[in-house]
């Protein structure tokens, strides 16, 4: 009886143990996590004000991996746009598509919302929202954007890729974008 007395002890000492092993393991992945989320949002949003703050592509390019292979894509039709509907692939090649947005279009009260963090993937969606001019036609119009950002584990950007009005923007090159308007 006093050999089971001890044996129950031992496993309730056991068991204890490893409780607190569970425990701090769950708290341990859960500060992780809460870590690893936090940097992201920083991460994310740093991009966002240098972008929004007019930045020089060279400036922007702190925020991409130096360790991973990055690429920019906007969604679209090629035809529709120069940086439209194709991977610009690599620092060199992000860094061209930057410097073809700066030369093709200018914005003015750029802001973003709507942070969606994946700690699990390393990704960051985000709203945004701003009035962007064509600056060959200087036509004007006011969108809604999202960006989606894949991270490396130093919270630097692996790809970069922007949903935003393309119709709007091939009208705004064409100069035709305030014609269309007034018809709606």
């Amino acid at each position: 009886m006093k050999e089971r007395k001890q044996e129950s002890a031992s496993l309730a000492r056991v068991r204890i143990k490893t409780d607190k092993r569970r425990s701090a393991c769950r708290t341990n992945k859960h500060h992780t996590m809460h870590t690893t989320r936090t940097n992201l949002l920083h991460a994310a949003k740093s991009l966002c004000t240098d972008f929004a703050s007019k930045k020089d592509p060279d400036a922007l390019m702190t925020h991409f991996s130096t360790t991973h292979q990055c690429t920019a894509y906007e969604h679209g039709l090629p035809i529709l746009a120069p940086f439209l509907g194709r991977p610009f692939v690599g620092r060199d090649g992000v860094r061209d598509y930057f410097k073809i947005i700066a030369s093709t279009l200018s914005f003015e009260t750029m802001e973003f919302s709507e942070y969606i963090v994946d700690p699990e993937v390393h990704k960051v969606s985000v709203k945004g929202r701003a009035k962007f001019t064509w600056l060959s036609t200087e036509q004007s119009w006011d969108e809604i954007f999202t960006y989606a950002l894949d991270f490396d584990d130093d919270f630097k950007v692996t790809d970069y890729q922007v949903w935003a009005d393309t119709g709007a923007a091939y009208l705004a090159s064409r100069g035709q974008l305030r014609a269309s308007q007034e018809v709606h």
